[in-house]
């Protein structure tokens, strides 16, 4: 497949545009409203409501109303199936908390990220060339929360970091370290993917792969060790799935840019080193946050023996903290820098999501969720490997749900970046999941029929129609 600019007989203009797509404009905004700043000095806003989650909100009702006028991507039973049995095991979870009123925001929250937005997202986008506009958004999010972070590093005012204000945050600021990390990185994971995919035109896959690589700078400035491990699988897995010609360029420049940036102009040679070192001694001479992070593990599984069909609940996991770990578990963390004073913060989850579903949702919860990710992995991989549909599409929404599986091993949910993980999964499963009566999605009829709507009239998501979203035309 590839991109080509229609004639101009057939190019509408604005007005045109916002008509026929309105519904990812919500999509649009849920990604890009995490540019807006956090106020200063408060360690605690990445934990409450913000611009992005009101966005998805939007994004929700939207969906709702489409579907209402019968203008969504129609399901097939397994994609009914996978998106909607979550909700079962959280329901479930709700229920059988030791205190359902306190368990009822979680129950909101997990509904919202992993039921409701993954579901807005593959109901709305209708073609390939709408897949293509939610994934550049988080190119244009990653570039400047990236500059930002990079900024932040030169001029020593970022978050503390041994001492020194360096550590690159970008808007998130110290209370949310993993936020500048979480969206850089998805970043260049869709313009690793983009810049790898042989249907796209020359000139964007150029541009994507300078994307991509102006993108390692600030994600080695996050000092995030498993934002790296993450990245490094995912990268690795899009190379292989692209091909190994295409790969082996890319670890090359990826290659070159490290010994610039690091060998050559010494850009936090020091303390990447450490913390990449670090990563090796995990069990011979591990750090205070390591010590932190396997006391809340092992505290977790002690909370799932306990009982390992429910769990404690949700938002369980702070309250039964304590009575199941051991005196080797900090206080808190040390937050500070970045227009913020010094704070500790306390250490209120698993840092595994793996782990926090097992101890607050049980083997139930685990199933529901892990479960329905296995299947949305295994049918995109399938996909892929078919040679159908619109490749860039596969490599973008497989980069990206490998990159946020293999994170959950070492992060959970949990400020305003974790809006975007709902949005991750529903581009995943809007490339695994075909539409009922279609080829899958990305290909010539891959967005599937939408019903009684001015834009089946016109022609989108149909093999052959004038009517594809603006600029692009799907060719198989």
């Amino acid at each position: 497949m590839s991109l080509a600019l229609p004639g101009p007989w057939t190019r509408p203009g604005l007005p045109g545009l916002l008509r026929r797509h309105w519904p990812l404009l919500p999509l649009a905004a849920t990604v890009l409203f995490l540019l807006a700043p956090l106020p200063a000095g408060d360690a605690t806003a990445s934990g409450k409501v913000g611009p992005a989650d009101a966005a998805s909100l939007l994004l929700v009702l939207a969906c709702a109303v489409q579907a209402l006028r019968g203008r969504v991507r129609p399901l097939n039973p397994l994609g009914v199936l996978v998106l909607g049995t979550p909700a079962v095991g959280l329901a479930v979870a709700t229920m059988t908390a030791g205190d359902p009123y306190a368990a009822l925001p979680g129950f909101v929250r997990y509904l919202q990220v992993f039921v409701l937005v993954p579901a807005a997202v593959v109901l709305l986008v209708r073609d390939a060339g709408e897949f293509r506009l939610a994934a550049g958004c988080f190119v244009v999010l990653a570039l400047v929360q990236g500059a930002v972070g990079v900024v932040q590093y030169a001029t020593h005012t970022g978050a503390s970091y041994q001492g020194e204000d360096v550590r690159a945050v970008g808007t998130f600021g110290p209370g949310d370290v993993m936020g500048m990390a979480t969206v850089v990185a998805y970043g260049l994971i869709v313009a690793t993917a983009a810049g790898l995919a042989p249907g796209l035109p020359r000139r964007l896959r150029r541009i994507a792969a300078g994307c991509a690589l102006a993108l390692v700078l600030p994600l080695v400035l996050s000092f995030s060790r498993g934002a790296w491990i993450a990245t490094f699988g995912a990268a690795v897995l899009v190379m292989a799935l692209a091909g190994i010609k295409r790969a082996l360029k890319v670890v090359a420049a990826l290659a070159a840019a490290g010994v610039v940036l690091v060998g050559g102009f010494g850009v936090g040679s020091e303390m990447v080193a450490e913390r990449l070192t670090s990563i090796t001694q995990v069990s011979s001479a591990p750090d205070q946050s390591v010590t932190d992070r396997y006391t809340m593990w092992a505290a977790a599984e002690s909370m799932w023996r306990e009982r390992p069909a429910v769990g404690v609940g949700l938002k369980g996991f702070p309250a039964h903290r304590d009575g199941h770990a051991s005196l080797g578990l900090s206080s808190g963390s040390d937050t500070a820098g970045a227009g913020q004073a010094y704070l500790r913060q306390p250490l209120l989850s698993p840092h595994n999501m793996y782990l926090l579903i097992l101890s607050e949702q049980g083997l139930i919860g685990l199933v529901a969720l892990v479960g329905g990710w296995a299947a949305l992995l295994v049918a995109g991989l399938r996909r892929l490997a078919s040679g159908g549909g619109a490749r860039d599409c596969g490599l973008i929404a497989i980069g990206l749900f490998v990159w946020q599986l293999t994170d959950f091993l070492y992060a959970d949910i949990g400020g305003p970046s974790t809006v975007l993980t709902g949005v991750i999964i529903g581009l995943a499963a809007w490339w695994a999941l075909p539409a009922r009566g279609t080829a899958g999605p990305g290909s010539a009829a891959g967005a599937g029929p939408l019903r009684g709507t001015a834009a089946e009239s016109a022609g989108v998501g149909g093999a052959g129609s004038r009517g594809r979203s603006p600029g692009v035309a799907a060719r198989p």
